[in-house]
């Protein structure tokens, strides 16, 4: 259904609307999926790096990731103790295209029954909702990278390093044969009849008033859904900071009580006070570092908010115009008959 060149120009067209909101300004580290490709049950992601920064052996390279490296990369953040203090990015959700391949299968099996015109108004709604599914799930992706690059720390971490500059797979996953979701498509007919007649116009309004509502309920659905689907995932990881953190909290507590039981008994006395000073250092370590990450969390949020509504608003302001040109040309069009 969907080719690398049409995938390259979908990106292009999109990267304005699928950028994240980041706090941090520099750009020593910047990473963006520049393309992507659709296999029958795989995507393939490529991720472009930009750096100054001199851990990295090239300053502008590219390689191809898949959705189970990014799990991969999001676990090791979360079994690091050393970020216990703070919000890992939620892993971008597993791309799902069933819906899609159920769709395109009975549309192949019902094609003797159709009408030309049928079958390629059926085959349009279909890449037009494909290409939706397709543009979220590379947004997601996405959005965790700018994520991680943007994060003082979570930029250092050597797991990253391997997962942007590595050529070669990270081997977290197993290997199946491949097949292009495009090459379904195939044999499918390649045009729509030539000539309509004029008593047709009105339908062909509201064949084009309905596309157009099409569009407008898919940038709904990026613009808003998507984003508080986003931030429901992104609210949990923050609940897993204060979870914790209050963790990190009772085993302070326990281990002043380990001290005072060993004070009463006269015995290992500088052990205790050893586990109840790192306890105490750890807790106060991970609650000044969570300060920070809820605070950036807050502002985060408002901002993206901000951001997707207004581009909702323009988005919304353009299909009315479209709308209003379409009222026009169609009125225009039963004016001659």
């Amino acid at each position: 259904m969907m080719d690398a060149s049409d995938s390259a120009d979908m990106l292009e067209d999109e990267k304005t609307r699928t950028q994240s909101v980041d706090l941090n300004t520099d750009t020593s580290l910047v990473v963006d999926i520049s393309d992507a490709l659709s296999e029958r049950e795989r995507v393939k992601f490529t991720v472009h790096t930009k750096t100054t920064l001199p851990v990295f052996k090239e300053s502008d390279f590219s390689v191809v990731r898949e959705h189970e490296e990014f799990v991969w990369l999001h676990d090791r953040y979360v079994e690091n103790e050393e970020y216990a203090g703070i919000i890992i990015p939620p892993a971008p959700p597993k791309p799902d295209f069933d819906v899609s391949r159920e769709k395109l299968q009975k549309l192949g099996e019902g094609e003797n029954t159709m009408t030309k015109e049928e079958f390629q108004k059926m085959k349009q709604e279909l890449e037009a909702e494909y290409l939706a599914t397709f543009k979220k799930t590379v947004a997601m992706h996405e959005v965790f990278l700018t994520r991680l690059a943007a994060h003082p720390t979570l930029r250092k971490d050597s797991n990253f390093n391997v997962f942007l500059e590595f050529k070669g797979e990270l081997n977290v996953r197993g290997k199946n044969k491949k097949e292009k979701l495009g090459g379904l498509f195939k044999g499918l007919a390649k045009g729509v009849d030539e000539v309509l007649l004029s008593s047709q116009k009105v339908s062909e309004y509201f064949e084009k008033a309905r596309k157009l509502e099409g569009r407008v309920a898919s940038d709904q659905d990026l613009k808003t859904s998507d984003l508080l689907r986003y931030y429901v995932r992104d609210t949990d990881a923050a609940k897993n900071l204060l979870y914790r953190r209050a963790r990190c909290l009772a085993d302070y507590e326990n281990a002043n009580k380990a001290l005072d039981k060993a004070r009463v008994k006269g015995k290992e006395i500088a052990a205790a006070e050893t586990a109840q000073q790192t306890a105490s250092e750890k807790f106060e370590h991970i609650s000044e570092v969570a300060k920070q990450e809820l605070t950036d969390f807050k502002t985060r949020r408002v901002q993206q908010f901000r951001k997707n509504m207004t581009e909702r608003a323009e988005l919304e302001l353009k299909h009315a115009k479209a709308h209003m040109n379409l009222l026009k040309t169609t009125l225009a069009q039963l004016k001659e008959l």
